[in-house]
Parts: C-alpha cells; sequence; structure tokens
C-alpha cells in the first residue's frame, strides 16, 4: 500500500471513529427522546429572572437562594454579570430580590454556578457556599447572610488543584464542604469536544476542609448536583451522562462509599432534599441533546423528577413536571416549599407552581 492509500485508510478508520462516538454521545445525551407535556398548575415566571436561575436552595423559614447569570462553555447565556437572589416564599409577592455584594468582591467577573448553605448551629449564622467561574477557572467564594440589610458579605475565596472543574456543592460545615467536578481536563476545548466525545467515566467527588482535601468518590461520566440527606449521613450524587443518582454513605473521616444508584431516565443536573421526608427533587434536561445544539425553534425542554424513598428497595421515581421548551427552557434544579416548586434554569428564566 502506498503512502496515500495508508493516509486514506487511516482518515477512513479516524471517520468511522469520529461517527461511533457522536453516535454514542447522541445515546447519552437521549437525542431522539420526544417529551409528553405534564405541567403543574398555578405556574408563575419569577420577576428579575430572565437570565437563568442555575442553582436554588432554601432555608427552613422559607428563604430561597438563586444563582443568576451562569456562562457555561456550550450553553447560551447573556451579558449580564452574575447575581444571587433571594426569594421570600413566605411572602405572597412571590418576588426575588438581588442580594447586595460587597465592595471588595470582584462583581464583572462573577459567574455563579451551584450553591449552598449552610446554618452555624454555635449561633445561627448563615453561610452561602457559592461555585465561582471568572476567567474559565474554578473556585468557592464563601459568603455571609446579612437578612436585615439583604446583602452578603465576603468572607474568603477557596481554590485548590482537585477543584478544577467545580459544578456543584454541598456545604458540610462552616469552612468545609463536598464539590463535584463534572470534567476530567480544564481546558475548554478539551472540556468541550474531548471529553463528550471519549465519554469515559473521569469525573470525582473532592471532600474540602483548610485541614484535608481529597478525592473521595470517583468514576463518573459527569458529576453534577450534590446534596445531603436530613441525618447528614448519606450523600446524593446525580451523574448527568449515565441518568443516576448515586447513594453514597459518609464516613467518620468523611470519606465516601457507595450504597447503591437510583437510575432516572433524564439528563438530571441539580439535586434538592426535603428536609422533612428526605425526598429528592431534581431539575432534569430530558433531551440534551437538544441543550447543547441549541436551536430556538426546538428548544430544549424541561423535567421534574422526585424521588421518594431512596434508601428503601424499591424507590419511586415520579416524574412531576414536563415541558417541550415552550415554557421553560433547560431546567437545572427543583426546589419545594410548603406546597410551592420552584424550577430554574441554566439560562432561561423560572417558574413558581403550586404542587398537585
Amino acid at each position: 500500500m502506498g503512502a496515500v492509500g495508508l493516509i486514506s485508510l487511516v482518515i477512513a478508520v479516524l471517520a468511522v471513529l469520529f461517527g461511533e462516538r457522536v453516535v454514542n454521545f447522541r445515546k447519552k445525551t437521549l437525542a431522539s427522546r420526544e417529551l409528553v407535556q405534564n405541567h403543574l398548575p398555578n405556574c408563575v415566571a419569577l420577576k428579575n429572572m430572565d437570565y437563568g436561575s442555575e442553582d436554588i436552595t432554601i432555608l427552613a423559614n422559607g428563604l430561597a437562594f438563586i444563582s443568576a447569570g451562569l456562562k457555561y462553555p456550550g450553553m447560551p447565556s447573556s451579558d449580564v454579570t452574575g447575581k444571587i437572589f433571594l426569594l421570600d416564599l413566605q411572602d405572597p409577592r412571590i418576588k426575588p430580590v438581588e442580594l447586595r455584594m460587597p465592595r471588595n468582591f470582584d462583581l464583572d467577573s462573577f459567574n455563579p454556578h451551584g450553591i449552598s448553605v449552610y446554618t452555624d448551629p454555635s449561633d445561627d449564622t448563615v453561610y452561602l457556599f457559592v461555585v465561582n467561574h471568572p476567567h474559565h477557572k474554578s473556585q468557592v467564594e464563601l459568603f455571609k447572610f446579612v437578612e436585615e440589610e439583604f446583602s452578603l458579605l465576603h468572607q474568603k475565596t477557596i481554590k485548590h488543584e482537585l477543584l478544577h472543574s467545580v459544578n456543584d456543592i454541598v456545604a458540610v460545615g462552616v469552612d468545609s464542604f463536598y464539590a463535584t467536578n463534572d470534567h476530567y481536563f480544564s481546558h475548554e476545548i478539551f472540556k468541550a469536544v474531548v471529553e463528550p466525545l471519549l465519554a469515559q467515566p473521569w469525573a470525582n467527588v473532592v471532600y474540602y476542609s483548610p485541614e484535608k482535601v481529597e478525592v473521595v468518590s470517583e468514576g463518573y461520566y459527569f458529576a453534577n448536583g450534590i446534596n445531603i440527606s436530613p441525618d447528614k449521613r448519606h450523600i446524593y450524587v446525580v451523574d448527568l451522562f449515565d441518568h443516576n443518582v448515586h447513594v453514597l454513605e459518609r464516613k467518620e473521616d468523611n470519606a465516601l462509599a457507595p450504597v447503591k444508584s437510583v437510575a432516572v431516565g433524564s439528563l438530571c443536573d441539580n439535586v434538592e432534599v426535603d428536609p422533612e421526608t428526605g425526598g429528592l427533587w431534581l431539575g432534569c434536561h430530558p433531551n440534551g441533546w437538544k441543550a447543547f445544539m441549541f436551536d430556538p425553534k426546538d428548544p430544549p425542554g424541561s423535567e421534574v423528577i422526585h424521588i421518594q424513598n431512596i434508601h428503601s428497595e424499591k424507590p419511586v421515581v415520579t416524574q412531576v413536571y414536563a415541558d417541550n421548551g415552550q415554557v421553560i427552557m433547560g431546567s437545572s434544579v427543583a426546589a419545594p416549599y410548603g406546597g410551592k416548586l420552584l424550577i430554574g434554569t441554566v439560562f432561561h428564566k423560572a417558574l413558581c407552581c403550586d404542587l398537585k
């Protein structure tokens, strides 16, 4: 075989391999899935939430923190800088208010992603942990919430080589947390192109404290949402591309041991936990291909999945809400409180619905 023939053969083999990888990626993103509408009653779009509400977490008193304005590679975004909103679910007006940020904080590059709150049992101080991606980097911002002033006081920025591609976070102390890395690589080209095509389970979960930082769980295709059980004994990790939720047991040294996984049939994003029932609520992308290949004429849909009795032999997985993108696009989180359900999105608006 001559040089030209060899080159042609190599190109043909590479084309076949690339085609197989694309087919595999389409399967993982559920590209052929069609959604049947399943709406909740009395859904109202939240004001001020026109450029995303990627993550939402709610305190016991009904105060909901919302991260807005995420600029995530491969997804639509606006030029508006990132913000944190507060919504009082006890207030019938249901209107989010932008929290005032400190002057010593770089607001121009603020790019908030996953969030988590921790209430210090010694003095009831509320701390807000925010995953931040300034200039495509990955770090965690720690704020103290001052309710009477509707403001956040910046405490510190946390960086570490193991926190290289953080997606979501769950706080377990005043300055300690578990975080998911959704990618293995840090470079945007490798994250956006190489990893999806290779589709290898290289993502992981990291435990961080001032004394110790270590990988405590690995083997995920895309480690996304993370949260903790009401009794603090288990951690839940969502694997977006593997369409399941992993249940992990916390050890005394904060290591995590796998217990089980539960299939959800969708590309689920963030996970919230009902403090009373222990039920899991997930904002999901029913067809991830549409989200990645965004076409306003054929928009990505939204889906909310509820998991009851996840620690039993037969967890109950229920679709609570579904929309084909005509009402709300790219749902990323679902958070219940007092008979209401907040549904947030990566780049679109947010809804407040009545639960049936």
